[in-house]
């Protein structure tokens, strides 16, 4: 099996860094030419090059009868190759762990879920995680030995020009808390962290849309509300702030905000405000009380009318959020994931309507390009963006080589 962990190291000089760079991008996924030379930003030329030198090395397949068949499958892949990407989606009531050979498409990415999450402190939620990781790897038939990369979302803001917790740094997490360099110290690799909505738009864009789609957003709704913003292939971040919808200020005179605002969005329809919603109404029934977003959801889908009320109502507010998004942004591109992706139609239905009331018809109406959809990853956009951290991580000290010789 090929080893890549040689080629993955500090490049020097553009030719080398050229090299990194596409050899990562077909670590995230295998390629035409056309899409590497795109997603990379390198003339196809270049990349045409770089591929015939990666074949003669024999880090890409190098006889003459797979290169038959890869021009006939149209892309640029790896042979069985010796190493695995991890990712960690890290949320304040559960976490889960992805791991994949990065020889492999993502349909064979390994999965593992934790009932533990933030809310119980660093010290108690990393040992559950390396042993999710152990166990996520080990479905590989690899070993962490071979773990090349990792990346971690969290549901929380963070500074890119840190890769820390941008201030202020809100509860569950404390000053000095960071999940990717306790992780990567393990494992022996560099840990990348981001946020996990901007994450999942990244999974969205890199693999649901095959990379065409130039302005993708993903709404990830559980216990907070946040928006992920990918516009041209690069994640929109500004210092740590951007895609915070769920602390746009929605009810001037509704409820304290954790973050010290008044009437944010979240106070409407993130879990904790629904959850209450269903609680007082059904307070002294003898029906179950929901105890989660997901609960509520699951008695929703199986015809509790107050539940269903609620959570169609919760997708009436995301929509007109939305429609002043779409209404700026002008997406190609909206997924709703995380928790309430879950609820589907019941929330989906509802965020469209209010979409096409408030927003501009020519940004959301039927001949616009838009879509409104639910994420098709099962749950796992966030933990599959991590991943991809991860891997582009691993270019982020060649980038800053060259910036200093600039």
């Amino acid at each position: 099996m090929l080893q890549l962990s040689d080629r993955l190291g500090p490049a020097r000089g553009t030719r080398a860094i050229n090299h990194k760079h596409v050899l990562i991008s077909i670590m995230i996924k295998g390629d035409t030419q056309a899409n590497l030379a795109r997603r990379t930003g390198l003339a196809q030329s270049t990349v045409s090059n770089i591929v015939g030198e990666l074949q003669t090395a024999g880090v890409l397949p190098n006889d003459k009868a797979e290169q038959a068949r890869a021009v006939r499958r149209g892309t640029v892949r790896l042979p069985p190759t010796r190493n695995v990407a991890v990712g960690v989606h890290l949320g304040f009531v559960r976490a889960t762990v992805v791991a994949r050979r990065v020889d492999r498409p993502i349909s064979e990415t390994h999965s593992e879920h934790v009932a533990s999450g933030a809310n119980r402190g660093m010290s108690e939620v990393i040992p559950v995680l390396k042993q999710a990781i152990r166990e996520a790897v080990g479905r590989t038939s690899l070993g962490l030995e071979d773990v090349v990369s990792l990346g971690v979302a969290v549901p929380r803001m963070v500074d890119p020009r840190t890769g820390r917790f941008a201030s202020p740094i809100l509860p569950p997490w404390s000053e000095g808390d960071d999940p990717s360099r306790d992780l990567g110290a393990w494992l022996g690799v560099p840990g990348a962290l981001d946020n996990d909505a901007n994450l999942g738009a990244l999974a969205e864009q890199t693999y649901a849309t095959d990379g065409h789609a130039e302005i993708v957003v993903y709404i990830k709704g559980s216990t907070g509300i946040g928006a992920g913003l990918v516009i041209s292939n690069t994640p929109i971040r500004g210092r740590g702030m951007a895609g915070e919808i769920g602390h746009l200020v929605f009810d001037p005179n509704g409820a304290v905000c954790r973050c010290g605002g008044r009437g944010c969005l979240e106070t409407v329809i993130g879990a904790n405000a629904l959850v209450r919603q269903a609680r007082d109404a059904l307070s002294g029934s003898a029906v179950d009380v929901p105890h989660s977003l997901a609960s509520l959801i699951e008695k929703a889908q199986a015809g509790d009318v107050v539940c269903e009320r609620i959570m169609r109502d919760a997708g009436r507010v995301l929509g007109q959020a939305l429609a002043q998004l779409c209404n700026l942004l002008n997406p190609d591109l909206i997924v709703v994931g995380g928790t309430l992706g879950a609820a589907q139609g019941m929330v989906l239905d509802p965020c469209q309507e209010s979409l096409e009331r408030f927003a501009l018809r020519g940004a959301v109406g039927p001949h616009s390009g838009f879509t409104l959809k639910s994420s098709s990853m099962n749950q796992l956009s966030e933990a599959q963006g991590a991943l991809l951290l991860g891997l582009t991580s691993l270019r982020r000290s060649d980038d800053t080589q060259e910036q200093g010789r600039d």
